[in-house]
């Protein structure tokens, strides 16, 4: 297949690109700047300069493709606009592929929120749909799910659309600016690293080159309308990831009380994130596209230095 991939040189899409071309795919990307265009080159693809902001743009290479993966966000709108911005400008880039691609039955994937089901109770699943948004939610992750079911909405215009909805941690060397980083300089900042209240709410992770193939799969053979999760399966309790990470940096783990001063205190932006459960099963996922997770998990993907580079110069007081 021909395929336009939009954020082939991001954390997933790094790992996508070669990826497809090592199945026998004709892989074209886009590139805003030279540095993006020769680092395409370098992974084997063709590249298309533009950006995320020339509709007209994404609809020709998308009309020209036989299918699109799409794992790019404007996170130069993050500072200043939040989650919000990005959503509001990721929709019109969803609806220009589905005017490019009705009709056609081509794919259309794109990355979700293995979050967007809302906490259920228990596991979520494949045929939970994403949680609808409104003006209450402004300021938080449930913003975006509007991008992920216009994608599924596609469907209904003759385009094979689906969501990969992706674990909280992607883990693997390409992870610069994920949760798992994050969780690191805060702990290195704070000299301990912190768990909501008990610990017992449930995070999920899975190698970003697992989540590589699983966009792969669905590009090739995922129907239309169909959500697929990129996790281990049901997920890991926040303070063994916590215990983990205090284990390897040399640091306690601490428990951070939650509440309205303390829960903020520490984590900051994140507080609305950590604080929430989000188990999930993969069983859907598995059965209908045959994927399986081969590369190593997290806790021993903790142990491959990645994360911990230079260790004794950043722990404090080593």
């Amino acid at each position: 297949m021909r395929v336009f991939v939009a954020g082939g040189t991001g954390h997933s899409g790094s790992h996508i690109v070669p990826e497809l071309i090592s199945a026998g795919h004709e892989v074209t990307g886009l590139a805003r700047s030279d540095a993006s265009a020769e680092a395409l080159s370098a992974l084997g693809a063709k590249v298309r300069r533009g950006d995320l902001q020339d509709l007209d743009g994404l609809k020709e290479a998308a009309a020209a493709s036989d299918g699109v993966i799409h794992v790019a966000h404007r996170q130069d709108l993050l500072p200043t606009g939040g989650m919000d911005a990005v959503a509001a400008a990721e929709l019109p880039i969803m609806l220009a592929y589905g005017e490019a691609l009705a009709g056609t039955g081509k794919p259309l994937v794109t990355a979700g929120s293995i979050g967007s089901p809302g906490n259920l109770g228990r596991p979520a699943t494949e045929e939970d749909p994403a949680l609808p948004s409104g003006e209450e939610h402004r300021g938080t992750l449930r913003v975006r799910n509007v991008v992920e079911r216009a994608v599924i909405d596609l469907a209904g215009q003759g385009v094979r659309s689906s969501v990969v909805r992706i674990a909280n941690i992607a883990h693997g060397t390409s992870d610069v600016a994920g949760f798992l980083p994050t969780l690191i300089a805060l702990a290195k900042e704070k000299g301990f690293v912190g768990y909501p209240g008990d610990g017992a709410n449930v995070w999920n992770a899975v190698h970003i080159r697992d989540t590589a193939t699983l966009f792969r799969l669905a590009l090739e053979n995922g129907p239309a309308g169909s959500y697929w999760h990129a996790v281990e399966d049901r997920g890991t309790p926040f303070r063994d990831i916590a215990e983990a990470l205090a284990s390897r940096l040399g640091l306690p783990a601490v428990s951070i009380p939650n509440d309205a001063l303390m829960t903020p205190g520490y984590f900051g932006f994140l507080t609305n994130i950590v604080t929430q459960s989000y188990p999930a099963s993969n069983a859907i996922t598995r059965r209908t596209l045959g994927w399986e997770r081969v590369q190593p998990g997290l806790l021993a993907d903790l142990d491959n230095g990645h994360y911990f580079p230079n260790l004794n110069d950043t722990i404090p007081g080593s």
